[in-house]
């Protein structure tokens, strides 16, 4: 059993395993030491947004924080409106509101059981992960403790490399949307033309929130394919299956090009509604990714990974509506092509973009890059992350998708896993795939909280 645990990270993720493991008797009961980062603890960048425009894009019934409780955020938000059904698709802000008081019971609950829980506001600048244990070095203070784990989250969004660095220092290129949510009405005078490059989940929130608080100015979006993600049914439908036979089928042929096909002739049965067939592969996801070979996988991430995105992580219907009637009304206009450069011109900025050979160009008061969730370790300027790449303590996926571990989330460094540093969460999306939204992480979070107790 480890002790002496340091959890290091303040969003979901982070607030999921703490309330696992402050909710275990265990003997002697466990130190920890919570690095929140600042901000609201438990929120994280996701939930800590205030926004009525910003919905959950899963099921209420689906969103409990624990695996052991799969009506727990259900519970929550019906005790104030028992009107709320498990198929709706509620704010953010109440799931964000559903973490914190978990957090808070948890924190009662492990006080009861002799627990100490000490909550430091503040980031971690280094780890010296040993054989035996790992030091946590924050400021000029340093500890050791039994292990650590990695609950970042996202980490902080980087430029695309095709941004001139006049535009950068323009102040009218953004690389961070949340900041720029966060004080959007400090924005004097709002602009006219708003460019997102990326049209996933992301932007989706950006546009919503930016037309509503700027009504006159009109929005353009950008990217590959110029399509927005797909919308849920209104309505829930189970899947038609369990998906074995699809499974088996994939398990038989790891490639992408068969495993399109696989799907598309799933799909295209009669009767057939194509969500169920995504919907039925997902408790499958990690183990089918552990399949592909690394050529595969850089296959999928090259020329199928856009069509995957937006087929399984769907917009909720009234989000979808919303950005039906801003694309009606002309405020919003979706645009595909590859974007080459973003360069300062006069009091404006200047996108150079291409697509089916022919190149364009498309100038903006305000460009935002909405591209969603970064996990590349190698371009990230994270303090922590730095440090521990550039003493190899881990190692970057070579894909860009977070840290390479095991599938019990310990970290690789050489060819070897540490036995005292744990990852959580997106981190491990090279390793899992399937490792951002609360349904995995609950369940990561039970079996991490199983190990730390056990080791």
């Amino acid at each position: 059993m480890f002790r002496r645990l340091a959890l290091i990270g303040g969003g979901a993720a982070a607030a999921s395993l703490l309330s696992e493991l402050l909710e275990r008797d265990t003997t002697p009961p466990l130190q920890l030491d919570w690095f929140t980062g600042g901000g609201r603890p438990a929120r994280g960048v996701a939930y800590a947004t205030t926004s009525e425009h910003h919905l959950l894009n899963v099921r209420a019934a689906s969103m409990s924080m624990f695996a052991g409780k799969p009506r727990g955020f259900l519970d929550f938000v019906q005790r104030s409106d028992p009107a709320v059904n498990g198929t709706d698709f509620l704010p953010r802000r109440l799931y964000g509101d559903y973490l914190e008081a978990e957090v808070a019971r948890a924190l009662k609950q492990g006080q009861a059981r002799g627990h100490h829980v000490n909550l430091i506001p503040f980031a971690v600048d280094a780890l010296v992960p040993e054989t035996d244990g790992v030091t946590v070095i924050h400021g000029e203070e340093s500890h050791r403790v039994d292990a650590a784990v990695l609950a970042l989250g996202a980490l902080p969004p980087q430029p695309l490399g095709v941004v001139g660095a006049a535009a950068l220092a323009s102040g009218r290129y953004i690389v961070d949307p949340w900041r720029l949510l966060a004080g959007a009405d400090q924005t004097q005078p709002p602009p006219r033309k708003v460019v997102l490059v990326g049209l996933g989940l992301t932007a989706v929130d950006v546009v919503l929130e930016l037309s509503a608080r700027w009504p006159q100015a009109g929005f353009v979006g950008l990217s590959r394919h110029g399509r927005f993600p797909e919308a849920h049914l209104r309505n829930a439908a189970l899947p038609v299956d369990d998906g074995a036979g699809l499974v088996e089928a994939m398990r038989d042929a790891p490639e992408i090009r068969q495993w399109t096909r696989l799907l598309r002739e799933a799909i295209g049965q009669p009767g057939i509604e194509w969500r169920a067939v995504v919907d039925s592969l997902r408790p499958h996801l990690s183990g089918l990714w552990a399949e592909l070979p690394l050529e595969q996988r850089s296959r999928f991430m090259r020329h199928a990974r856009w069509a995957w995105e937006r087929a399984r992580h769907r917009m909720a219907p009234a989000v979808h509506d919303a950005v039906d009637a801003l694309e009606r009304s002309g405020r919003l206009q979706r645009r595909c092509g590859r974007l080459h450069a973003v360069e300062v011109d006069g009091a404006s900025l200047r996108l150079t973009m291409a697509h089916a050979g022919v190149v364009e160009t498309l100038d903006a008061d305000l460009v935002i890059q909405t591209v969603g969730l970064d996990t590349d370790l190698r371009r990230s300027n994270h303090r922590l992350i730095s440090q521990l790449l550039t003493n190899a303590h881990i190692e970057a996926d070579p894909l860009g998708l977070g840290v390479i571990a095991d599938r019990n989330g310990r970290l690789q460094h050489g060819d070897r896993h540490w036995p005292h540093l744990f990852a959580i969460g997106s981190l491990l999306r090279g390793t899992l795939w399937e490792s951002t939204a609360m349904p995995e992480i609950r369940q990561q979070a039970r079996h991490l909280a199983d190990q730390l107790l056990d080791g």
